[in-house]
This record gives C-alpha cells, structure tokens and sequence, in this order.
C-alpha cells in the first residue's frame, strides 16, 4: 500500500521546527484527497522528510494526535482519522508577552468574583473538579471610557487562594497567574468565532441586542499540560478585528 506523501516546505528557524513541521503536515492531511492512503509514512521517514530530528517529529505527531487529525498505534504506525476534515481550528504561535501588550491602554472593572460549578462546557478542562473560582471583568477604552470587552475567567481554585483582587484590576489574568502567582504557562490556545450579543453582552459592551460580537476562548495550561485557566471574552465587533501576520 502506498504510504502518505506530506508537502515539502523550508523550515524557519526562528520558529519551534515541532510546531512548523505539525502545521505543515497538518495542511497536508486536510488538503488530502479521497483517494490518498490514511497511514503516514515511519517517523524516521516524516523526520528525514522534514530534515528534523526524530524527537521534534514525534513532538510535532503528539501535537496532531491530541488535535484528532492521528492515531498512533504501537507496531502498527500512525493513522489518519477519516473523520479529519477541513474547518478544523487554525492553531497560532504567539506569546503571553503579546496577549499582555494586546490589552494595554484599557481600564478594568471587576464586576464579581466568586465559586462556581464546573459546568458542562468547562468539564473537559477540569475533568477532575467539583467547582471552580470566577472572575468577571468590565474593559474599557482608557481614553473614551467606551466599553470594548467583557470577560470571564474560570481558575483552579487552590490558584484562587493566591490571586490578589487589585492585581486583576491592572493585569490580564495570565500575567498574573505568570508573574505574580508563579506559575509555569506552557501553552495558551486561542479561539477566535463570530456571533451575535445576548442581552447581557449588548448591555455591558453598550451595542445593539444581535449585533456581531468576536467571541474569544483561551486556555492556559501549565507545562505538565494541565489547564490553569479558562477564559472567555466578549469583544466588540465594531472595535476589534482578528489579524494574523505569518513570516513567509
């Protein structure tokens, strides 16, 4: 049987070789044909393709293998699931530095802050809790004072012990959870969708009930991997655009 053939690219240095490498084969297995062969070619094969080490190959699989786009079977190689289509969630590489800078020029209300069930959208993040600590903020334009954001944070609670109410009125939570709480942020992931404002988010963000709204999620995880924080932002449509800039 003819094994999967991946595209070919020129690999940038200033980038992690894992995640270029998982990008690229990722691209590949979305872009396949019906008639391409699901099982990938050997690591050593994909590593020797790529001109990487079999370290960085098997890092760049595992980061397709947690997506869904792969299973791997011991003895058996690795698989493309036939479920894996386009339409699957573009992944970004940035840092916690920019999401810092990205809010920079705005004032932050608390607007409450508390214990909450996990509810059944959070329970995959926090499979192993009851209850989880809240945190909900009002941003505004430092120079209008016209609303741009509303969020929602969703916090381990022996983290919530450390979190200081003052630092979260200055700080987006990830710096504080960073440099404040002392926690090691390995990886943030980051989704971006359009939708429409419920009544809640047309009053706080001060626009039209149905108006468009950038719904964001992010999840912070530690680098064991375990999720430290779950937030969800309402974002105004009419002040904020999503822009990616790739260096080709």
């Amino acid at each position: 049987m003819t094994s999967f053939a991946p595209d070919s690219i020129v690999l940038n240095r200033k980038l992690p070789l894992w995640y270029q490498v998982s990008q690229s084969l990722r691209a590949s297995i979305l872009g396949r044909s019906q008639e391409d062969p699901l099982r990938l070619p050997t690591e050593e094969q994909l590593a020797g393709h790529y001109g990487v080490s079999v370290l960085t190959m098997r890092q760049a699989l595992k980061e397709l293998e947690d997506e869904g786009l792969i299973t791997r079977h011991r003895r058996r190689g690795t698989f493309i699931e036939p479920s894996a289509q386009r339409g699957a969630p573009v992944r970004l590489l940035g840092s916690v530095d920019a999401i810092v800078a990205q809010q920079s020029g705005m004032t932050t209300e608390l607007l409450g802050h508390g214990k909450a069930p996990v509810s059944a959208e959070l329970a995959e993040y926090f499979p192993e809790l009851d209850e989880v600590a809240t945190y909900h903020r009002l941003r505004s334009d430092e120079k209008t004072g016209e609303p741009t954001n509303h969020a929602r944070n969703y916090v381990r609670p022996e983290l919530a012990e450390r979190i200081d109410l003052e630092d979260l009125a200055r700080w987006p939570m990830t710096k504080v959870l960073r440099d404040v709480v002392g926690m090691r942020i390995g990886r943030i992931t980051d989704t971006v969708e359009a939708r429409l404002a419920d009544p809640e988010t047309a009053r706080l963000l001060e626009v039209p009930l149905l108006s468009p709204i950038l719904h964001y999620t992010g999840v912070a995880r530690d680098e064991s991997g375990q999720v430290l924080d779950v937030a969800v932002i309402q974002y105004r449509g009419d002040r904020f655009s999503f822009t990616v800039t790739l260096d080709a």
